[in-house]
C-alpha cells in the first residue's frame, strides 16, 4: 500500500508524522499522524490507536493533546486517524456536526449512500493496523486502543468485539450507550436504518451485556463538568453493564474538567502508562 508522506518533524526523541493514503474500505483518501520514537533499526515498539471525537481530524489530538512528551517517555507509537471519510459530498453530510464528515462513528454503514464510504469500522480494525504494520516498526501482539466521546465510543466497541487484536482500551469522555442518546439515535439511524437490533452491534453497553470483554481493565475519565454528561454520555450506564457481567472498569470522574482538550492532556500520559503497562 503506497504511503505518502505530508510532513515530518521532530518531537522529543521521535518523530512527529502526516501520511495519506488511498483507503479500499472508505474509497477515498484518508489522513493520520503517527508519532514513532527513538528506536534501533531492529526493534518492534507497541503501538496505540487513538479515535478523535466528533468535527474532529487527526490534527486535534496531534497538536492538542501534548501526547509526544509521553509516547517519548514511554516509546510506544501513537497512530492517529481521521473520523470520517474525506471528499464526498452527499446531500445532507455536511450540514451537521454530529452526522457526515468528521462524525463517522467507526461503525460500518449499511444505508444508502453512506455505506459506499462510510466504513471506518473495517478501516481502523483491518485496513490501518496492516498499513501501519507495513511501513512502521509496530509490534502487531502489542496493540492497544483509546479515544475521546464519538472516539471513545469507537474504541470501546472496537476493542471489546477485537479483544485478541487490541489489548488494552482507555476512553475520554465516552458515548458509553449510543442506542439511548440524541448523538448516537441520529447516527445509527441515518448510518444503520431503524432496526435497532443492528445497532447493539456498535453499542459498548450492549456488547458487555452480550457478553464482549476486554481481557484488561478498562479505563475511562470522565469530567464533571462536562455539559454533555447527562443528556449524551453517562457513564453510570456502562459501569452497571460491567459490574454484571464482571468486566474489571475503572471510572474515574474528574471533579471539574469539562469536554476539551484541556482535559484531555492533563490526563492522556496517564493513559498512555495504562496501556504500556498492559501490553
Amino acid at each position: 500500500m503506497t504511503l505518502n508522506t505530508k510532513s515530518e518533524q521532530k518531537s522529543f526523541s521521535g518523530v512527529q508524522g502526516v501520511y495519506s493514503h488511498q483507503s479500499k474500505s472508505t474509497n477515498c483518501e484518508m489522513e493520520f499522524s503517527v508519532y514513532v520514537p527513538e528506536h534501533s533499526n531492529d526493534e518492534k515498539l507497541p503501538v496505540l490507536f487513538y479515535l478523535s471525537g466528533l468535527t474532529c481530524t487527526q490534527d486535534n489530538v496531534t497538536t492538542k493533546s501534548g501526547f509526544q512528551r509521553y509516547a517519548s517517555e514511554y516509546r510506544v507509537i501513537i497512530v492517529c486517524p481521521d473520523t470520517s471519510p474525506r471528499g464526498t459530498d452527499f446531500e445532507g453530510e455536511h450540514d451537521s456536526y454530529d452526522f457526515g464528515s468528521g462524525a463517522g462513528f467507526y461503525l460500518n454503514a449499511t444505508q444508502q449512500p453512506w455505506s459506499e464510504n462510510y466504513r471506518m469500522y473495517d478501516y481502523i480494525v483491518d485496513e490501518l493496523p496492516a498499513l501501519i504494520a507495513e511501513n512502521f516498526p509496530i509490534d502487531t501482539q502489542r496493540m492497544g486502543i483509546f479515544g475521546h466521546s464519538m472516539g471513545g465510543h469507537g474504541a470501546l466497541t472496537i476493542g471489546l468485539k477485537n479483544p485478541e487484536k487490541f489489548k488494552t482500551i482507555s476512553v475520554f469522555a465516552p458515548i458509553v450507550n449510543p442506542s439511548n442518546c440524541p448523538w448516537g439515535v441520529k447516527a445509527f439511524e441515518g448510518y444503520l436504518g431503524s432496526d435497532k437490533a443492528d445497532w447493539q452491534h456498535y453499542d459498548a453497553t450492549c456488547l458487555i451485556e452480550q457478553g464482549a470483554k476486554s481481557p484488561n481493565k478498562i479505563l475511562i475519565d470522565q469530567g464533571s463538568a462536562d455539559n454533555f454528561l447527562e443528556e449524551q454520555l453517562k457513564p453510570e450506564v456502562f459501569q452497571v453493564a460491567c459490574q454484571k457481567a464482571g468486566q474489571e472498569l475503572q471510572l474515574r470522574m474528574q471533579s471539574g474538567f469539562d469536554h476539551s482538550y484541556y482535559f484531555i492532556g492533563s490526563f492522556i500520559g496517564e493513559h498512555i502508562r495504562f496501556h504500556v503497562g498492559g501490553l
